[in-house]
Order: structure tokens, then C-alpha cells, then sequence
């Protein structure tokens, strides 16, 4: 296990999936919103393909936060 809080691989690609579902929710919530103020609408299926993409740099973000809190918690 890494101790300078980048993450592994395994990490990574275990973290993948619940990156892009969320990024899917919250583009298509977002656009959702966004007809409040007369902006066009995203269909799911359309949220699902961009969150594929966004997902791997969330996906990075994410794995760096978690790595960083494991390495917090095996200081204590």
C-alpha cells in the first residue's frame, strides 16, 4: 500500500463505477435545474455518456481524497 497518498490501480478501478453514477446523477439533476432558466435538456442516456467521460478525472480526485484519508489513519 502507497504511504505518499496517491492511489493504487486497484483503488482506481474499484472506485470507477460509483465515480461515473454519481457524475451521471448530478449532470442529469443538474440539467433538471437548468430548465428552470430556459437551458436545454439532457436526456439520461446522454448523462450516462458524458459521465463516462468525467468520470476519470473525478474518478483521479476521488482516489486522491480516499488514499490521502487512509494514509491519515494509519498515522494514529
Amino acid at each position: 500500500m502507497r504511504t505518499d497518498g496517491r492511489p493504487g490501480w486497484l483503488l482506481l478501478l474499484v472506485l470507477y463505477p460509483f465515480t461515473v453514477g454519481a457524475a451521471a446523477i448530478n449532470l442529469f439533476m443538474l440539467a433538471l435545474i437548468g430548465r428552470a432558466v430556459a437551458l436545454p435538456n439532457l436526456s439520461p442516456e446522454t448523462a450516462v455518456l458524458a459521465a463516462l467521460v468525467l468520470g476519470v478525472p473525478l474518478n483521479w480526485l476521488a482516489g486522491r481524497w480516499i488514499a490521502g484519508l487512509l494514509v491519515e489513519a494509519r498515522k494514529d
